[in-house]
């Protein structure tokens, strides 16, 4: 089932997110929803408040960055086959000289900035199976781990942007929460005007 994907301004996305249990309701096949939600989107990443539930929850799939010329053979073959399942995640350190790259975000259309964050961090979580994994990432697996993190934190990338930044995406940002934006995979828009 592809679910719609929520969008800037509904406060979902600003909600801390809770831990579940390993008898949370139908977790496997609400794992392949987010998948296919997904995939259907295009996306690298995709967070559960992302599609309206306020759960510790995230999945990865890094191949799209797999053909990416500027990096590394072996980063490249790495995010092949990058694909992960995070449940109850901590990241427990971020590390490095910061470093900028240029995000998106499923719940924010058409906007892409510059965001800088720490290369390598060591996280704590559960896998689909609920066996507890701590592990290491750097590059661009830890990037896209820091931000669909942010996700269940109630964080967006938005927020990292200097207030000049904030100033000048406003607009865009204000149009994407009434659902004045071009999209090809399914929305819900906060403050689109319920049509009589």
């Amino acid at each position: 089932m592809i679910y719609p994907i929520v969008a800037y301004g509904d406060p979902v996305l600003r909600k801390m997110c809770q831990d579940i249990s390993k008898d949370y309701p139908e977790l496997p096949q609400l794992i392949s929803d987010m998948f296919e939600t997904m995939y259907a989107a295009s996306g690298v990443g995709l967070a559960a408040p992302q599609i309206g539930i306020p759960i510790r929850l995230f999945i990865i799939d890094a191949e799209a960055f797999s053909d990416d010329p500027e990096l590394s053979i072996e980063e490249q073959n790495f995010l092949k086959n990058f694909k992960q399942v995070f449940i109850n995640a901590e990241i427990l350190d971020e590390e490095g000289e910061e470093w900028v790259f240029n995000e998106g975000c499923l719940s924010i259309p058409d906007v892409r900035e510059d965001v800088f964050r720490q290369p390598k961090i060591s996280i704590k979580y559960l896998d689909e199976n609920f066996n507890e994994q701590t592990k290491e990432f750097e590059g661009i697996a830890a990037r896209i781990i820091q931000h669909e993190y942010d996700h269940i934190e109630g964080k967006l990338f938005t927020d990292k942007l200097s207030s000049f930044k904030k100033r000048l995406i406003k607009g865009k940002l204000n149009n994407i929460s009434k659902g004045k934006v071009d999209v090809d995979y399914k929305m819900k828009f906060p403050l689109l005007s319920k049509k009589r």
